[in-house]
């Protein structure tokens, strides 16, 4: 049985006692463990401190650049075997290629914003400020990198790109990292952590590794650190109010549950071309990861006029989907991460079942192919239907991070902008239009409550990326 790593203050290290055991999320079998017991967090900070911040800092802008680029190019060299490690997960070859590729492609487009940096330690931002007659008095201001070390909390969906995608911005900006990725697909994190630690390209103690518990090391942080957190937002609202984060005033990004939203414009008729983008977008949404996406679609928008035509036609997609074995080349979608994923989607369902009822799916059952459905994290497909958004909170409130999402409907624009609210801030939403002036009439009222908002229709559709896919080249998070 393999135990995982961690990588600290150079070295790998096992933890102390058996850890958590780690399953294959297909076959429910045991692959590994991984536990941080015994570690010494203050000593793991303090090195990345005294080690790894030093030598990023004394670093230009294009020398940082050229480094992601160099270990880009090296991990894209070794993906085929981040590629069957991430089966494990329960994800397909199209979800990974998110998860491996779009994180690898992070570290690309990182590396191309040296192109608009220095080759300096530090950053002007903005040009000089007079601030005499005689212009001998000036003040210009100017950016340098903390201090301290950047820890990483990650979530489980993306084991590969949340990592990458934290770290392309850490390193670049002259700071290292500590990494936590969630423990029950931390097996894979450990795999890209192995392949970029025998690159030799990061300098010592520019990254470290934590398989685990993060223990107590947000007790051991300082003004100088910073701490990223995506998860739930119970657990991150615990961390973000720890002491030490409050009294030492560390700055910490959240980026928690989100009830992204997907509309109709009121224009869009059947057999349109933007009715077919969005039914596809949506099947999309939904079997993509198996729906562990935190840009997954939660609620789903649509003129009362046109509920009935969605809704057949939604089901018939989502009942062409094959289901199983990721491995398969046939399987459009896995399994969810875990049997403990399953149970929590299945749990939320329920609530989200006091105020609507399911049109497509079942919680229990599900046809698999190569696959026990039993043994492995799998589940159907889930749509509900609320047919009284306005007076039906669960909905806007709830999410069932999997392949679940809600039907329901809106009479005008008024109705669709107010109701895209009720989600009190998401990270991104879509609407689907021919029609310029329903784009500008929700793009304008939604914006304050969305993080990003997509109009897609026919002329676009076939370059975009899609509802879901956050783009390294614009901000990616909450309003």
């Amino acid at each position: 049985m393999q135990k995982l790593g961690n990588y600290i203050t150079g070295h790998w290290v096992e933890g102390d006692g058996d850890g958590q055991q780690l399953y294959n999320a297909v076959t429910g079998k045991p692959i590994s463990t991984a536990t941080s017991e015994g570690l010494d967090f203050a000593a793991i900070l303090q090195y990345a401190r005294e080690k790894g911040n030093p030598a990023l800092r004394n670093m230009t802008f294009q020398e940082r650049g050229r480094m992601l680029r160099a270990l880009a190019l090296h991990l894209m060299q070794h993906k085929e075997k981040f590629y069957t490690i991430s089966y494990q997960s329960g994800a397909t070859r199209v979800d990974s290629w998110i998860d491996i590729e779009g994180g690898i492609g992070n570290l690309f487009s990182n590396a191309s914003l040296r192109r608009k940096l220095p080759d300096e330690t530090f950053c002007l931002d903005g040009d000089a400020i007079g601030l005499s007659k005689g212009n001998t008095f000036m003040g210009h201001h100017i950016l340098v990198p903390k201090e301290g070390v950047a820890i990483h909390i990650n979530a489980y969906n993306f084991p590969v790109w949340g990592m990458l995608e934290k770290i392309a911005v850490n390193l670049l900006a002259g700071m290292p990292a500590v990494v936590k990725p969630a423990t029950v697909t931390s097996y894979l994190t450990e795999a890209v952590v192995r392949e970029i630690i025998a690159s030799g390209i990061l300098p010592p103690g520019a990254l470290q590794l934590i398989c685990g518990s993060a223990g107590d090391m947000l007790s051991h942080t300082n003004s100088q650190d910073v701490v990223t957190f995506t998860g739930s937002a119970s657990t991150g609202l615990k961390l973000k109010s720890h002491p030490v984060i409050l009294g030492e005033s560390v700055p910490f990004n959240m980026e928690a549950d989100s009830l992204n939203c997907m509309a109709l414009g009121m224009d869009v008729e059947p057999g349109q071309p933007e009715w077919d983008i969005f039914i596809k977008e949506l099947k999309k949404e939904m079997i993509i990861k198996a729906g562990q996406k935190c840009t997954a679609v939660r609620r789903i928008f649509v003129p009362e006029n046109k509920m009935e035509d969605v809704s057949k036609a939604l089901k018939l997609e989502l009942g062409n989907t094959i289901i199983g074995n990721p491995q398969n080349e046939k399987v459009r979608m896995g399994s969810l991460a875990g049997e403990g994923q399953r149970q929590e989607v299945r749990s939320q369902v329920q609530k989200l079942l006091a105020s609507s009822q399911i049109i497509y799916g079942a919680l229990d059952s599900v046809a698999v192919i190569e696959a026990d459905e039993k043994e492995g994290a799998f589940i159907s497909p889930i749509l509900l239907l609320n047919e009284h958004p306005f007076t039906s909170e669960e909905p806007h409130n709830v999410e069932a991070f999997g392949p679940v999402s809600t039907l329901m409907p809106y009479e005008n624009m008024d109705e669709l902008v107010a109701l895209s609210k009720k989600g009190k801030g998401s990270l991104c939403s879509s609407i689907i239009t021919a029609n310029p002036q329903i784009a500008r009439q929700y793009v304008l009222g939604a914006a304050t409550h969305h993080g990003r908002i997509l109009v897609l229709n026919n002329e676009c559709a076939k370059e975009s990326t899609g509802h879901g896919s956050p783009l390294p080249l614009l901000v990616h998070g909450g309003p």
